[in-house]
């Protein structure tokens, strides 16, 4: 089939291979999914048709090839180590950025792939970080007046991203990254998850493939991206997305917002037709703006994309060549 945006049509070429999915599932058929279907519940978001013959079909074989990945930096590590003749400290963490738009489930994606990664007795410990804990404060997006560009680059706290990947690719034994709740939606105060010595971290997030911002100076500055040695990028048709951020919207009325405590109680108490309209609102003014001028830009940055069907699944996978 021809492939559309950046990746080239049949006539022109492209950096990427495309696999459908029987093609892409093909690759991992003599493995078997480590997941019970109690896990795979669990790991599942609002909204993701995320079951066995998901994960086996589709995360099965990027964890096989994400392995291979990890393996060869490994290798590389002692190469390298060989060529100086002299010892080298531990190899740093492999680190995979995850990005993709709200609602089109990178979410259960990164908590997937931890999953599974964690399988493979080459790299056992796995962190997933995300980068909503990299959030300026509400408080602080209240001041600068971009509270309702939650989401979108300025929004965030971009210098403590870069110092948290930049301890990470030093080695560091421990290193700490800001939690966010989205009961509250706000990030936490005086509260951090630790990532001890992992052998990969899983950084996922909205803008996460941004490139760098150029400086007042003229020099360009770091990205996050500069310190990946893999990307995702989760993507679908914008129309889609929209459709499953309203039906996210709709479950969240359902549940997480009867939470006195919740930053969105007050939805609770809209009727269907008023949900529907506020959810479509919102998506309109802020997350369909943020993946179209932001995020989905940056999905010809990515080494591997998932693409996903109107059902959730993923009908087929664009791998970066080398």
């Amino acid at each position: 089939m021809p492939s559309d945006g950046p990746f080239g049509t049949e006539r022109e070429p492209s950096p990427y291979v495309e696999l459908d999915r029987a093609r892409w599932a093909s690759l991992a058929a003599e493995e078997t999914t480590p997941l019970t279907e109690d896990e795979i519940t669990r790991l599942r978001g609002l909204g993701d048709a995320l079951d066995l013959d998901e994960v086996t079909q589709v995360y099965l074989p990027l964890s096989g090839l994400l392995s291979l990945r990890v393996q060869a930096a490994a290798l590389l590590h002692r190469q390298q180590e060989d060529f100086l003749q002299q010892p080298q400290p531990p190899r740093t963490p492999f680190v995979i950025g995850l990005a993709g738009s709200v609602a089109v489930g990178k979410s259960t994606t990164a908590r997937v792939l931890q999953h599974l990664l964690a399988h493979w007795p080459a790299h056992p410990n796995v962190a997933l970080v995300t980068t909503d804990g990299f959030l300026l404060p509400t408080a602080e997006l209240e001041r600068r007046g971009i509270l309702e560009r939650k989401g979108f680059p300025e929004s965030y706290d971009r210098r403590a991203l870069l110092r948290f990947l930049i301890a990470i690719k030093s080695g560091r034994d421990e290193v700490s990254a800001p939690v966010y709740s989205h009961l509250t939606y706000d990030v936490v105060p005086d509260e951090h998850v630790v990532v001890r010595r992992p052998d990969i971290v899983i950084l996922e997030g909205l803008n996460v493939l941004q490139p760098a911002r150029p400086r007042e100076d003229g020099r360009s500055g770091l990205a996050p991206s500069d310190f990946f040695d893999f990307s995702v990028y989760v993507d679908a048709a914008t129309s889609d997305i929209r459709h499953w951020y309203v039906e996210r919207f709709l479950r969240l009325r359902e549940t997480a917002f009867r939470d006195p405590a919740s930053y969105f109680a007050r939805y609770a108490a809209l009727s269907h037709d008023e949900a529907v309209d506020r959810a479509q609102s919102i998506w309109d003014s802020i997350n369909g703006p943020n993946l179209t001028q932001n995020i989905l830009p940056t999905r010809g940055r990515a080494d591997l994309v998932l693409r996903k069907d109107s059902d959730h699944s993923v009908r087929y996978v664009r791998l970066r060549k080398i």
